[in-house]
């Protein structure tokens, strides 16, 4: 007689969660780190207020959304960085011919800006995130080979930047998470999100349009240069 294992029916639970397209919507927006009202995700998914609030009453639940009340207002944010990795390392696993095509030229240029550069939760993906962690790793600042970390040159790197590791919790101080358009993984963990929080304080990147593209400007560009080598044209 075989036992079944105690995790098979939470697993069962957490798949239905993200099982649902509305729900999967929702996910995947608050994948850009800030909070949102039920309302501003209810158009996001295209669905009615009434329905929406529905959803978010399983995720929050359910333990993949937290919820905040302010006034009349309702928000809701992912729990935390172990969700944001879930969301992004099963995004990843869709064929980039699954999704659907662009229908209009603002489309294609939204998806064409994600692809450039976007916010993972609270780190860098696209190009642009791939393109710091190749340059970390070519400098010797990241190792890969067993895993994502900072070698004694990489923390001295972030001191010399003026960039704090302020080390909370048990999360990794480097993690590889899996970039969805790029197939390959980039710098996530305490370091990931101390670049990021960085780059968009410092005007390094600046957030466009309403979803998680955001774009190098002219400062981030000579910052990124004269401190990992990286190419302007690589980040454009």
């Amino acid at each position: 007689m075989t036992t079944k294992d105690p995790r098979a029916a939470g697993l069962a639970r957490l798949a239905a969660l993200a099982a649902d397209e509305t729900r999967a919507a929702c996910l995947l927006a608050l994948m850009d780190g800030r909070a949102w009202t039920a309302g501003e995700l209810a158009r996001h998914a295209g669905v009615a207020a009434s329905t929406l609030s529905e959803h978010l009453g399983k995720l929050v639940a359910g333990g993949l959304l937290a919820e905040e009340r302010q006034g009349r207002h309702r928000y809701v944010r992912l729990a935390d960085a172990r969700v944001a990795h879930l969301v992004e390392d099963l995004a990843a696993q869709v064929a980039p011919d699954a999704a659907e095509r662009p229908r209009t030229l603002r489309q294609a240029g939204a998806g064409s800006a994600m692809a450039r550069g976007r916010t993972c939760y609270d780190h860098l993906a696209g190009r642009l995130g791939i393109a710091v962690t190749d340059a970390f790793t070519a400098r010797g600042l990241l190792v890969q080979e067993t895993g994502f970390s900072l070698t004694d040159a990489g923390l001295r790197w972030f001191g010399t930047a003026g960039i704090g590791l302020g080390r909370r919790g048990r999360r990794p101080l480097a993690r590889a998470c899996l970039d969805w358009t790029e197939r390959r993984p980039h710098l996530a963990g305490v370091a990931g999100a101390a670049l990021c929080r960085h780059a968009l304080e410092t005007g390094w990147c600046v957030r466009i349009g309403s979803e998680r593209a955001v774009k190098v400007t002219e400062a981030g560009e000579r910052a990124l240069s004269e401190l990992l080598g990286i190419d302007a044209e690589a980040l454009r």
